[in-house]
C-alpha cells in the first residue's frame, strides 16, 4: 500500500497541550503496530493560519482553548471550515476515494456550530476529569466504539458544550449522536452531546480519545499541577482522577480503541476491501 499521509490540524493557539504529541503518538504507534507506512505533518491553524490542502487521506482536528463562538468570522477559521467543506464536498463525489476527519473537543463544537447541529454554549461550571460517557441506541452499533463498555470513560476537559440538537439539520445531514455526557438525576440540566458520527467519513468527540493514561498520570503527578488541580477541584477530584487513569477498563481502552479503531477505518485499503 503506498504512503498515508496524515494531517494533524492543531487548534491549540500555540498553548502547551499534551493533545497534539498524543495524537502523533497514535499515529506511529499503529503504524508501527500495522507495518505501514504513515506520513503526518502539523499545521499550526489558529496561529500560523496554516491549513492543510484537501490531499491528504485521513485528517485529525485538534482540541484548543479558548471559546468557540468568540472567534466566529475570523481569517483562520474561514480558512478551515472552508477546507472541511472542501472535504465534505469531494467525499460526496461517490468516484473519490475518501476523506476521513476526526474533530476533538474544540474542533467538535466548531463543526456543531459551523453545520448548526446544536446549540453550542457555556457549561455552568467547567469539565475537569475523567468521565463515563454513555451510548445512544445508534452508538451501540458505532464502529469506532469496538468494544468500548457502555458506559466507556474519556478524559473530559472543557468550559463548553454541544446542547439541544438540531435534530432536522442532524437528520439531513444524515448525522447521529453517538454519546451523551453522563446522568446527572440530581441535577436539572440538559446532558450534552458528547460524540456525533456526521457522515460516514466526519466523526468527532466532545471528549479527548486521544489521551493516554500512562503520560496523563505522570502529568497530573507533577508537584506543581497536583496542587493546581487540588486547589482549583479539591482533594477527592484529583484522586479519583489518578485512580482511573491506572484502571485499564477505563481511560486506556478508550486509548487503545477509537483512534486505532478511526485510522483502520479511514486507510484506502480498507475502503477498498468493504467497497
Amino acid at each position: 500500500m503506498e504512503k498515508v499521509r496524515v494531517a494533524i490540524l492543531d487548534l491549540n493557539n500555540q498553548e502547551f497541550n499534551r493533545g497534539i504529541n498524543c495524537i502523533k503518538m497514535q499515529v506511529e504507534n499503529y503504524a508501527r503496530e500495522n507495518e505501514l507506512e504513515m506520513y503526518w505533518h502539523v499545521f499550526d491553524v489558529r496561529a500560523k493560519e496554516e491549513v492543510a490542502n484537501e490531499h491528504f487521506d485521513i485528517y485529525i482536528s485538534s482540541g484548543g482553548p479558548g471559546s468557540p463562538l468568540d472567534t466566529e468570522g475570523s481569517s483562520w477559521e474561514a480558512k478551515y471550515f472552508k477546507l472541511i467543506d472542501k472535504l465534505f464536498a469531494h467525499n460526496a463525489n461517490l468516484n473519490e476515494r475518501k476523506k476521513h476527519v476526526l474533530f476533538i473537543c474544540h474542533s467538535y463544537q466548531l463543526i456543531c456550530r459551523h453545520y448548526n447541529l446544536g446549540k453550542v454554549c457555556l457549561r455552568r461550571r467547567p469539565s475537569f476529569g475523567i468521565f463515563p460517557v454513555h451510548k445512544t441506541e445508534a452508538g451501540l452499533n458505532e464502529p469506532l466504539f469496538g468494544n468500548l463498555t457502555d458506559p466507556y470513560y474519556a478524559a473530559d476537559f472543557r468550559k463548553f458544550q454541544v446542547i439541544q440538537p438540531n435534530y432536522k439539520n442532524l437528520e439531513e445531514m444524515g448525522a447521529k449522536i453517538m454519546s451523551i455526557e453522563k446522568k446527572r438525576p440530581h441535577v436539572d440540566l440538559e446532558r450534552a452531546t458528547m460524540a456525533i458520527r456526521f457522515t460516514n467519513e466526519f466523526f468527532g468527540t466532545q471528549y479527548h480519545p486521544e489521551a493516554d493514561a500512562k503520560g496523563m498520570k505522570e502529568y497530573f503527578k507533577d508537584p506543581k499541577r497536583k496542587q493546581f488541580v487540588i486547589e482549583q477541584y479539591g482533594q477527592e477530584k484529583y484522586d479519583s482522577m489518578v485512580t482511573q487513569l491506572a484502571d485499564p477498563k477505563k481511560i486506556l481502552l478508550t486509548e487503545k480503541t477509537i483512534i486505532p479503531n478511526f485510522l483502520k477505518r479511514a486507510l484506502p485499503v480498507f475502503e477498498e476491501a468493504v467497497l
